[in-house]
């Protein structure tokens, strides 16, 4: 049984910056919190406990110290408010979604109504919203969009980790529909690569698995995109998960694995399924 990776997959540049800085604000300071949990990886959260980086709910539950906004950004307000209560602040937040903010704010300051491709309750998307000044659509699909748009002057912004059919289904159920529509595509390349990698390989492979945290937006979007062309496709976060009978038949296996997966949560994976072949030998 040969095991074949993605030709892009696992861990991207603004979740390993997010796991960089909260690695040295637990080196150089006694007390570190995260507000929510740092990614969305349960194994590398536990990780960072195991450092001394603990997760808090609200900058209420920060007695002191310094607090570590995740990769997913905030409202500007929780930053304010942090300051204010006298943490020091070390703000984490991935590169590519800061751009989706500025975006968000930039068209609602300049009379455009603002609606934001994503999940409603993803902490990602609460930030984007924040920064439109909390006004804004939130829709996941074309059919998520009301009967009556609240500006025929439309600007488009996309959570990070949404999948580019998605973004283009909304923009195209909008465009009859306007007036004026600006549209900034704020999926981060990382995603886009994985997204498409997935796809590919997926397609060649007899067993498609996907490794990551199952709170993560991103690895679930790569499972679906398998799943819509292989239908033996399973979602692990650890090397455990992985059960023989998944296997039955298969002589290659692709892996793939999301944004917020580190390369020791992968090689755990791989070497699972590679000890399974060997066992069947």
């Amino acid at each position: 049984m040969r095991v074949v990776v993605a030709q892009h997959a696992g861990i991207c540049y603004g979740v390993e910056r997010a796991l960089k800085l909260a690695g040295e604000a637990a080196d150089a300071s006694g007390q570190v919190h995260t507000l929510g949990p740092l990614i969305h990886n349960p194994q590398a959260v536990q990780a960072l406990r195991d450092r001394g980086v603990e997760v808090a709910t609200s900058v209420e539950d920060v007695p002191a110290g310094t607090l570590v906004i995740r990769s997913h950004g905030v409202d500007p307000a929780v930053i304010e408010q942090a300051g204010t209560a006298g943490l020091t602040v070390i703000d984490a937040t991935c590169p590519f979604v800061s751009t989706a903010q500025r975006h968000a704010a930039d068209l609602a300051r300049e009379g455009y109504a603002v609606v934001i491709v994503g999940e409603a309750e993803h902490p990602e998307v609460e930030g984007i919203l924040a920064h439109a000044g909390g006004n804004a659509l939130i829709v996941q699909r074309a059919e998520d969009l009301p009967e009556r748009l609240p500006s025929k002057r439309v600007g488009v912004v996309v959570q990070t980790t949404q999948s580019s059919s998605r973004l283009h289904e909304v923009v195209s159920a909008l465009l009859g529909r306007v007036s004026e529509l600006r549209v900034f595509n704020t999926i981060c390349s990382a995603t886009a690569k994985r997204q498409k990698a997935a796809d590919e390989l997926a397609r060649t492979v007899d067993v498609m698995i996907v490794v990551g945290g199952r709170n993560s937006g991103n690895t679930t979007r790569l499972a679906e995109i398998c799943r819509a062309v292989n239908t033996r496709v399973h979602h692990v976060e650890t090397a455990d998960e992985v059960e023989a009978s998944w296997f039955d038949g298969a002589d290659v296996v692709g892996v793939t694995a999301g944004a917020s997966t580190p390369d020791e949560q992968i090689a755990g994976v791989i070497a699972a399924i590679e000890a399974l072949g060997a066992d069947e030998r």
